[in-house]
């Protein structure tokens, strides 16, 4: 492949993106500061020392890449913008610029005719307009950071009049909130889309468990859902990720409400946490799928299909420091388990450090996930 693709951030989404690539001998330049996950494991393309909002690290990463890429969408869109003229970005810096602001985001899905739970914007990050919100919203409803919110943080459900303080104080006096309607869902799915030159294609639909609003689990297929709901979430995910400019793969989650209707909760311009079951479980990847798109390589519906069923739980950092060390070894313990470690070193409180995914065993042929999931720390 004699295209270079650059990468902002060089977390476990890139050093998964990179090792699709290696396989393919596709260079990736990684872009982030120190030994990061995506750097160790590159062996064909060039880091970038810096950090994935620095204007001049950029310039220099797209000096040196034909298709610059994000593996976080929380980046400097006016510089992607600027070198845009210069170097392909994929996806469109206009689509990565709506997305990072989730109410911008909620109101361009709302304009294109995608369902997701009625928003209103807070004008001050005060008690008096956070009654303004739920005036209009009710009670209970979310409160939201607009931007750099992730894994929980930047969330807080907001149930009675006396909790308007302690969201606000709990959201660290961010200037720029938005409140969303409670969504009373009854699960929660994901579907992984990859956009392409030619059109929109998509992975299985995924049950996602959360806890304490950080991704636990995922099942695919989601279990205990009808055909009908499937065909509605694969149309729906297709439908809100057509609507933006750009190739590449996006996760789309959304809310399965107790009336069966689908509201999409928010859309990553990326690949995501709830995709990483595709590595053993699909023909392609969605790491290999983002590669594809986004250098126009052949890429086909069929190739996204599951072949077997498959369990992904996430390794959390628990209270002592190599907790995910213990989880993973435990793991090795069945070898129909597959370990992924991020290369994150020190684990942190709630911290991914690592996967485990298992697909379905002829003995078994329903995956469970396994005793692992019993020693982590759940939070």
């Amino acid at each position: 492949m004699d295209k270079r693709v650059g990468v902002l951030g060089g977390g476990q989404l890139g050093a998964m993106l990179v090792e699709a690539a290696n396989q393919l001998r596709i260079p990736v330049n990684v872009l982030d500061v120190g030994h990061s996950s995506a750097k160790q494991v590159s062996s064909i393309g060039t880091h970038v020392e810096g950090s994935f909002k620095d204007r001049d690290a950029i310039k220099q990463l797209a000096a040196i890449s034909d298709v610059v890429t994000v593996e976080i969408e929380h980046v400097d869109t006016g510089i992607l913008e600027e070198i845009s003229g210069t170097v392909d970005v994929q996806p469109s810096w206009k689509t990565i610029r709506t997305i990072q602001d989730k109410y911008a985001q909620k109101e361009y899905l709302h304009e294109h005719g995608v369902a997701t739970a009625k928003s209103v914007p807070l004008g001050t990050a005060s008690v008096e307009d956070l009654e303004k919100a739920s005036s209009i919203l009710g009670l209970p409803l979310m409160l939201k950071s607009r931007r750099e919110a992730y894994d929980g943080r930047g969330n807080y459900p907001v149930k009675t009049k006396e909790d308007f303080k302690h969201a606000l104080e709990a959201l660290g006096g961010n200037k720029s909130l938005y409140a969303e309607k409670w969504a009373n869902f009854r699960m929660e799915l994901a579907v992984m889309v990859v956009k392409t030159k030619d059109g929109v294609l998509s992975f299985p639909t995924t049950e996602t468990v959360h806890e304490n609003s950080i991704c636990k689990l995922t099942y695919t297929p989601a279990r205990s859902v009808s055909d009908a709901i499937n065909r509605k979430a694969q149309d729906l995910a297709r439908k809100a990720v057509a609507c933006f400019q750009g190739k590449g793969v996006f996760g789309v989650e959304m809310f399965l409400l107790e009336d069966d209707t689908l509201l999409v909760n928010e859309i990553a311009p990326r690949p995501h946490n709830s995709g990483h079951y595709t590595i053993e479980a699909c023909r392609v990847s969605q790491y290999e799928a983002h590669l594809s798109a986004i250098l126009d390589l052949p890429l086909r519906q069929e190739d996204l299909e599951l072949r077997e069923p498959a369990v992904m739980l996430n390794i959390l950092g628990g209270e002592a420091k190599d907790s995910h060390l213990q989880i993973a070894e435990a793991a090795l313990e069945d070898r129909w388990l597959k370990v992924h470690l991020y290369g994150k070193g020190q684990a942190r409180k709630g911290r991914k450090m690592g996967h485990i995914t298992t697909k379905a065993n002829p003995r078994n042929p329903t995956p469970q996930p396994n005793s692992p999931q019993s020693r982590q720390n759940p939070s």
